[in-house]
């Protein structure tokens, strides 16, 4: 049997132990990249982690972000949300998966000591839960061939997202910029390759990812980027904000000032934070980007989607897309999709578009079969993300120093007799070639209980890591003329301008 050393790095703030594996990779749990937020520090800006003494033991996943626990009816989402809160203030911090380099031949330069193509990764959960703790997240594969991985906390709810008097806003994506250049700064001492780091994410983290896009000062930390479901369109506007904040200082009868949140107790935040659902956002001006789901998401002045056409992000390559039914998590678990009505297609189609009566015609004419659960699925999907997709996606490519290349999941689960399909989440387990996972399978598990094609993980896994190493995940770039996209199913076709009067209809 071979001894397996336990490899030690040393960081800037000092040396982590972590765990050698057989398959020669290394996995370093549990690395803070900024200070614990605790008390005031909930709602400053993420600052510099105090060096330690000694080596730090990174072998045991570590605490996560405070979160109530997440129930999405009748599918199990637990390989999604992990088990909830994990206690402990010392929470923002990195995993790592990485390969070890193999000794070099005394003769030779080893190849396998070129530095790693690097990506990091930010985890959904509506910017309310989800952590690096999560079994989605097992970077195991991605280091066995041949990359850095990184997965992040960083802070949800009111510490990540409620717009404070006094506290800096999205405090969260502040988070995901430290991270960004703690790996600038230490990946290197793993392998990776300070210079091609790939930020990714889905749900609510790609819409982080596409915000992180459209911030300058995060400009030089990574070099490309792949938005999995978010949304370009999906920040609430300051209007919008306050009523959250107003009603957040309600529930816990304090004043909307910093100084108040200050006192309050992680386990109080997190409960007047699961108390906040159905708070209407509609405004003069604005719908509500995320239809009433959720009273958290970034908040800003202009959309990233409009950012990006200003120029904002240009020199990063993007990987972008959707699932073909988004919306079936949101219906199907909790009952819905089977009963809709008339009125439920009629009421998300005005909560989300100025014109609903023809957005409704426009999706009627070009899904004739389709019945109301999936009319209703559909316009519900793109509301929170095929409209923001649009957008980011065109902004983009609409760029001369950048490339845009568009995708579209396709590939149906049968969980939930049927109805769960290519729903929201569906392509996590391919992205990080964990369909194996005994927790994804079953008649409520997502992957359903029917086996997933033999080598579509396999093949969407390598197409990531693909477009991490070289910027070209292997079709056409889309662009204003041909708006190429990848249908990703058992069988992957390369077509023009999908879904191109629905698409219209958005903009």
């Amino acid at each position: 049997m071979h001894h397996h050393p336990a490899p030690v790095v040393t960081t800037a703030q000092g040396p982590v132990r972590g765990r050698r594996h057989a398959d020669d990779t290394a996995t370093y749990f549990n690395i803070p990249y900024a200070a614990p937020p605790r008390g005031a520090d909930r709602f400053t800006p993420p600052r510099p982690h105090a060096p330690w003494d000694g080596i730090r033991d990174a072998t045991e996943p570590g605490p996560n972000a405070p979160q109530s626990p997440r129930d999405l009816g009748s599918v199990d989402m637990s390989p999604y949300f992990g088990a909830g809160w994990s206690r402990g203030e010392d929470y923002l911090t990195v995993n790592v998966f990485t390969p070890v380099p193999a000794p070099a031949p005394s003769s030779s330069p080893s190849p396998s000591g070129r530095p790693r193509p690097v990506m990091v990764f930010v985890h959904g959960g509506g910017f309310v839960a989800g952590s690096t703790r999560s079994a989605l997240y097992d970077g195991s594969a991605f280091a066995r061939h041949g990359v850095a991985l990184v997965t992040l906390n960083y802070r949800l709810g009111i510490a990540g997202f409620l717009d404070i008097p006094g506290a800096p806003a999205n405090r969260g994506l502040l988070d995901v910029i430290a991270a960004l250049h703690w790996v600038r700064r230490n990946i290197a001492a793993f392998g990776g390759d300070p210079d091609n780091v790939t930020l990714f994410g889905q749900s609510a983290g790609a819409t982080i990812v596409g915000a992180v896009l459209a911030t300058p000062e995060a400009g030089g930390l990574f070099h490309r980027a792949i938005v999995q479901s978010g949304s370009g369109l999906g920040a609430f506007t300051a209007e919008q904000a306050t009523r959250v904040t107003e009603a957040a200082a309600r529930v816990l009868g304090i004043e909307p000032h910093v100084d108040s949140f200050a006192d309050v107790s992680d386990e109080r935040l997190v409960h007047a934070a699961s108390q906040l659902a159905g708070i209407d956002l509609r405004t003069d001006t604005h719908r509500d980007p995320l239809a009433g789901l959720s009273p958290f998401s970034l908040v800003l002045d202009t959309q990233p989607a409009r950012s990006v056409a200003a120029g904002r992000g240009s020199g990063v390559d993007l990987l972008i897309g959707t699932n073909a039914e988004e919306g079936n998590l949101y219906l199907a678990p909790v009952n819905k999709y089977a009963t809709s009505t008339a009125s439920d297609v009629e009421g998300i189609a005005a909560r989300s578009h100025p014109d609903p009566d023809r957005l409704i015609a426009t999706y009627r004419a070009s899904r004739p079969s389709a019945s109301l659960g999936a009319l209703r699925s559909t316009i519900l999907g793109d509301t929170l993300f095929g409209a923001g997709t649009w957008a980011l996606t065109e902004a983009h490519a609409a760029r001369a120093e950048s490339t845009a290349y568009a995708y579209a999941f396709a590939w149906r689960s049968t969980a939930l007799d049927g109805q769960l399909g290519a729903t929201h989440t569906m392509e996590l387990p391919f992205v990080f070639d964990l369909t194996h996972l005994p927790q994804l399978h079953g008649p409520s598990a997502l992957l359903g209980p029917a086996e997933p094609p033999a080598q579509l993980a396999a093949r969407m896994h390598e197409t990531w890591i693909r477009f991490a190493t070289t910027g070209a995940p292997g079709w056409d770039p889309y662009d204003a003329e041909h708006r190429t996209t990848m249908r990703i199913d058992a069988e992957w076709a390369q077509i023009r301008d999908p879904r191109s009067e629905e698409r219209r209809a958005w903009t």
